[in-house]
């Protein structure tokens, strides 16, 4: 029979010849357990290419990936929190340094400091790839292609077997920008000066976050991420089915020809006009009359023809809304290639359309719970590199609810929901020649949940690299 008790002891994964063991008399280590499953830091440190001479580093970039997006995940948006946070200790064990306490550091000022200052960390955001070979102190360079082929893998790799159906949300956001960056521009309809990323999501999952200046078209660059993304997982998954969604910005010509061409399916807002109105018309005014007669919102659906006098090269079969709501008409449209038999008016767009709403919560986990706004370098390489390790910590943590979190009350929290309850606890580390201990509070009221987040994790078998 199954027992309500917490578990007296929790079995980490080991840090070298040593045992990591856990008591509640948790916490940042399930991050750990997540990233042994996932594979992930090991593989983001592989995309820089460190030009420093062997025998004078004291922090590998594996530690300084690690530290930095462990930061993140763990609530230190700022490269200066970690001057303080270079002598914590667990922050150590989950990055694996092999000295915890940085007590065996060569030199005596750097003792006690077991992980990399903000100086160091510093220049790994300012390197210049063409240049770190012969620059004196900037000499890790990362591959920004490596790292967008990386956010796909850990995707792809999520499923045990291919979908017959996937669905990739497209969207622009903004970013504030308070000083001079690179790339800042004054956006009139966010009314600021900021950068206006593209993201590319397929549910929870990660695929693209790409730092843009503001003064471009929303959709501009969408043909060529999407390009790269479906040729990657075709490759792996060549059956399934692939169906893009976006609001009326990235309804463009050149993406619908790039998808009609490519056998990509879409459903794209489309922005109203005169033409679309009448279009409506019977609609709209059945919608107006049942509002007019019950008092309640109203809804109609027309399934047509259409094509813009100029922009667009063919017609293509559109879905208009007819809504009345309290004081108003609503009327809406969205552009698709999905045949009538895949799916009518009415689900198109309330079924499959309007779930892409859901993408903008992601994006404002990543952005204010994960810090990816803190774009605040002088270049825009270096701002989308910070980008990339908020990514990462994104996907990070939801590896930990995908993997782990399932079957608790955690299983739709968000990051910062899941940071505070079940990754901010207070420990005492004990470190020993054979284990090293950490004691959490014996009041601490989500021991249970931690218990089985951490068996649930460890489910999975851990990553090895193929073949």
């Amino acid at each position: 029979m199954k027992t309500e008790c917490t578990p007296a002891q929790l079995e980490f994964h080991a840090l070298g010849r040593r045992d990591v063991v856990g008591h509640f008399d948790g916490g940042g280590l399930l991050l750990r357990e997540v990233n042994q499953r996932l594979g992930l830091l090991g593989r983001v440190a592989a995309c820089f290419t460190d030009h420093r001479n062997p025998n004078s580093i004291a922090h590998s970039v594996m530690t300084l990936v690690a530290q930095r997006i462990y930061g993140l995940a763990l609530g230190y948006e700022d490269l200066n929190d970690h001057d303080a946070l270079r002598t914590d200790s667990v922050l150590a064990l989950l990055v694996g340094a092999s000295d915890l306490t940085g007590e065996q550091r060569a030199r005596e000022r750097d003792r006690g400091y077991p992980l990399a200052g903000s100086s160091t960390l510093n220049r790994l955001e300012l390197t210049t790839p063409d240049m770190a070979a012969g620059d004196r102190y900037k000499r890790i360079a990362a591959d920004p292609a490596a790292l967008d082929r990386l956010l796909v893998d850990v995707f792809l790799e999520s499923y045990a077997t291919p979908p017959r159906e996937i669905w990739l949300d497209l969207d622009a956001t903004d970013d504030p920008l308070h000083g001079h960056q690179e790339g800042r521009f004054f956006h009139g309809y966010y009314r600021c000066y900021c950068y206006l990323p593209l993201y590319i999501f397929c549910g929870e999952h990660l695929l693209c976050a790409r730092l843009r200046p503001s003064n471009v078209d929303g959709a501009a660059g969408s043909v060529e991420e999407l390009a790269r993304i479906v040729a990657q997982i075709r490759g792996r998954w060549p059956t399934t089915r692939i169906v893009i969604r976006g609001d009326s910005g990235f309804c463009r010509d050149a993406i619908m020809s790039w998808c009609e061409a490519h056998e990509v399916g879409y459903v794209l807002g489309l922005a109203r006009n005169q033409r679309l109105y009448r279009a409506l018309g019977r609609e709209m005014a059945e919608a107006h009359a049942e509002h007019e007669q019950t008092g309640r919102p109203a809804r109609r659906f027309r399934d047509f023809r259409y094509r813009t006098r100029k922009s667009w090269s063919c017609e293509r079969r559109v879905i208009g809304k007819a809504e009345y709501l309290p004081g108003k008409a609503n009327p809406r449209f969205v552009v698709t290639n999905l045949p009538i038999r895949r799916a009518g008016a009415r689900e198109l767009y309330e079924t499959l359309y309007c779930v892409r709403g859901e993408m903008e919560n992601r994006i404002k986990e990543q952005q204010l719970g994960l810090f990816a706004d803190r774009t605040s370098t002088a270049t825009l390489r270096a701002n989308q590199l910070r980008l990339y390790f908020s990514s990462f910590a994104y996907v990070l943590m939801h590896g930990l609810r995908r993997l782990g979190l399932e079957g608790t009350p955690y299983a739709k929290a968000q990051c910062t929901t899941i940071r505070v309850k079940l990754l901010k606890i207070g420990t005492r580390l004990r470190i020993t020649v054979r284990k090293v201990w950490l004691s959490f509070s014996e009041a601490y009221p989500y021991a249970s949940d931690i218990a089985q987040i951490l068996a649930n994790v460890r489910r999975d078998p851990a990553w090895a690299p193929p073949g």
